[in-house]
């Protein structure tokens, strides 16, 4: 195995384009250094993006909107006051993310471009309407992050691309955000059903909804909450597996969706 520090993104791809071989790119490790670890797979080149100007950078913009380094951890998120403030329901899905020691590694976009349907932070950052950069040997382009994943393990990357930047919209007032998860443990464990809604209120009226569900395949009243659970379970359609059935992931979904709900509408009121 070959490794690589480049100085640039663009130095980066070049040194990719060169290898005849297999090539992982390096940011936070925690799913490339298992792999090595374990036997799994070991890459013919390993390009260590850390070294790049910016991959370490939490930036407020103008309009108030964030910009977040692709090496970002997600300890140096949960430690960033103003951006727990604005979307705390990103910073929790991605505070969920495995032990203390995984939390000084893992990164939103590792956890985007490894492509798990039960990725935490991607229900959350998709409800928010985050979106990334993605450079390539014809330039660079902004992608949706609800239009990153294909399937399971794959995304809308080419071989030739890489993300080099994840944007996060501007909070505005009265918006609110939350994310929640069901797990067979109490910590630990990977999302049999997780729910991100990111909400925006006028007094006590929401005006604006986004809700995204992951590993199930997306005023607060009753009647309001009971159609949002059952639109929420309409749109999945899960898998049996060893974490949880089909009729207990549908049931769940809809059980979430409402609670994460009442919390995303109870912070966008109070941000107003």
């Amino acid at each position: 195995m070959r490794y690589f520090k480049p100085d640039t993104f663009g130095d980066a791809l070049a040194i990719a384009a060169q290898e005849t071989g297999s090539v992982r790119y390096l940011a936070g490790g925690t799913d490339v250094l298992v792999q090595l670890r374990s036997d799994v797979f070991t890459p013919d080149a390993l390009i260590d993006l850390k070294g790049i100007a910016g991959t370490k950078d939490i930036l407020q913009k103008a309009d108030g909107g964030w910009e977040i380094g692709v090496a970002v951890s997600g300890a140096e998120i949960s430690e960033h006051a103003a951006l727990c403030q604005d979307w705390p329901g990103i910073v929790e899905a991605m505070d969920l993310i495995g032990s203390t020691q995984v939390q000084g590694r893992a990164t939103l976009v590792g956890n985007l471009c490894n492509g798990s349907p039960a990725a935490d932070s991607v229900p959350a950052m998709v409800a928010a309407g985050v979106y990334v950069t993605v450079q390539g040997p014809s330039g660079t382009r902004d992608i949706a992050v609800a239009d990153i994943p294909t399937g399971p393990g794959k995304t809308v990357l080419a071989a030739d691309e890489i993300i080099t930047r994840l944007h996060i919209p501007a909070r505005g007032s009265g918006g609110g955000d939350a994310y929640e998860r069901f797990i067979p443990r109490t910590e630990m464990d990977i999302a049999v059903v997780g729910c991100g809604i990111n909400l925006q209120v006028e007094g006590d009226k929401i005006v604006k909804a986004q809700v995204a569900v992951g590993a199930v395949a997306p005023t607060l009243d009753a009647d309001a909450l009971d159609a949002l659970a059952a639109a929420v379970q309409d749109a999945c359609d899960p898998i049996n597996d060893k974490r949880g059935t089909i009729e207990f992931r549908i049931d769940v979904a809809g059980v979430l969706s409402r609670r994460v709900a009442e919390t995303a509408y109870a912070r966008a009121r109070s941000a107003q």
